[in-house]
């Protein structure tokens, strides 16, 4: 990320000490790379999805990819409050996302499910990680942002895993039952 737009600071009357917005502002733009690559992640899966689950996982896909551009507008609206800059076109996200590139030779509905979930898990840390980051550093209101957007992201975490979970098999190599079901789909 570019440190000097980065960490660029305008004159604001929030009472955040200079030096703690500095490094808030660096973490915010790392999250809203990280929201946007996630956004259009999410929207590569939904147009792209095929099988017999196509409706519905389109539509769910389309969901989260709404809530995740609400998010997006979040952070970088909280970016230029704290009197920073944001950074936010696809190519300044391209270039600083935390997540990994996604897969363009799948197709399957559990495949675009398994892929945004290994997407989503390391995005849900990095919030966590930034709720007691913000915190520490005596700003409450973003960490409350962060905490906003992780449990939203928790609970799409879990709509997907639960499609993972249905459709895997303990290992035993038996379809998985809530009596033998032994962390399914969970590396």
């Amino acid at each position: 990320m570019s440190g000097n737009l980065a960490s660029r600071l305008y004159p604001t009357r929030i009472d955040i000490p200079t030096d703690a917005r500095k490094e808030i502002v660096v973490l915010l733009n790392q999250t809203l790379a990280a929201t946007s690559d996630l956004k259009s992640q999410v929207k590569q899966a939904h147009w792209n999805v095929k099988g017999s689950d196509f409706y519905q996982l389109h539509e769910l896909f389309d969901e989260i990819a709404d809530e995740i551009e609400e998010f997006v507008d979040m952070f970088a609206e909280r970016i230029t409050a704290l009197g920073g800059y944001a950074m936010g076109t696809v190519r300044m996200a391209a270039e600083n996302s935390i997540l990994p590139e996604y897969p363009t030779e799948i197709l399957t509905g559990m495949e675009h499910v398994t892929a945004l979930a290994e997407r989503l898990g390391p995005y849900a840390k990095h919030l966590r990680d930034a709720i007691d980051t913000t915190d520490d550093l005596g700003d409450a209101d973003t960490a409350d942002l962060y905490t906003e957007v992780s449990r939203t992201i928790d609970k799409r975490l879990w709509f997907l895993e639960a499609h993972l979970q249905a459709s895997s098999t303990n290992s035993n190599g038996a379809p998985a039952t809530a009596k033998n079901v032994d962390k399914v789909g969970v590396n």
